[in-house]
């Protein structure tokens, strides 16, 4: 029997892209060429971890990813397979290293802050959250091809995942983790406005003082409603295209990258 394509496929340990985000890059590529049918069976983890020297965690961050997009699905006792992209509901899983990667450039983030804070009214208004809730605060700078697009600051209850560290945001993707908790994004509301960025704003950013940027907010909810997310991002106006496609079945929106 002929060995499966995935596992004759090469992981760079030298790359900026993090292993299992080139492990769903892969395996992205492999049901969008066709390579692998709806319904079609992959690797095991064991066999995965084999082939491509990497950890069983990497695997499964790699897995849980694409099972959130809706491009796979485990079934206990059997395995993993390529889902029916027509009877499955995608989820609004967002990541900034799989949008950057599918473009062909180099996705990387630096850690500015990271704390546990009580959420003061505004952030408690903005997440409907009790008074007094201990949150998770970290700040982000989003690299492409090494140059500073994104400043990303994000507000998690630290409920949802209590044992979160600066390592680990640092080494792993956060949607990752709180999928293994069971938290999975069902639905999110989005906000652009036209701003200008100075101080360490702009410094971070690496732009002058006044430059303009697209200023974005983000509200992630559960399936049962909790919000779980709010991020606020500075996006560089100068490298950042925000792109409108109006057709009868509907309007979408998407991101492009200079």
């Amino acid at each position: 029997m002929a060995q499966h394509q995935i596992l004759t496929s090469k992981l760079s340990m030298d790359s900026d892209i993090p292993l299992y985000a080139q492990l769903v890059g892969i395996i992205k590529h492999n049901i969008s060429s066709g390579a692998l049918a709806t319904g079609q069976l992959l690797p095991s983890e064991s066999e995965l971890c084999r082939a491509l020297d990497i950890s069983r965690n990497t695997v499964r961050q790699a897995i849980g990813e694409l099972e959130a997009e809706g491009l796979v699905v485990r079934k206990r006792g059997k395995g993993t397979f390529v889902s029916d992209p027509n009877t499955t509901r995608r989820g609004v899983q967002y990541s900034f290293t799989t949008e950057v990667s599918s473009m062909g450039k180099t996705p990387s983030s630096t850690l500015v802050d990271f704390a546990v804070v009580t959420a003061d009214a505004a952030i408690c208004r903005k997440m409907e959250l009790t008074e007094g809730t201990s949150v998770y605060c970290f700040t982000r700078v989003r690299n492409v091809d090494g140059q500073p697009l994104i400043l990303e600051t994000s507000y998690y209850p630290q409920y949802i995942y209590p044992n979160l560290t600066r390592d680990m945001v640092q080494t792993h993707s956060f949607y990752s983790l709180l999928y293994h908790v069971g938290i999975t994004p069902a639905a999110a509301e989005e906000t652009y406005e036209a701003v200008t960025v100075d101080g360490r704003r702009a410094r971070l950013l690496g732009v002058a003082d006044g430059s303009c940027a697209f200023y974005h907010r983000r509200r992630t909810r559960t399936d049962d409603g909790r919000i779980y997310e709010y991020t606020c991002s500075y996006l560089r106006a100068d490298r950042v295209k925000l792109d409108v496609h109006m057709q009868k079945s509907g309007v979408s929106f998407a991101r492009s990258i200079d």
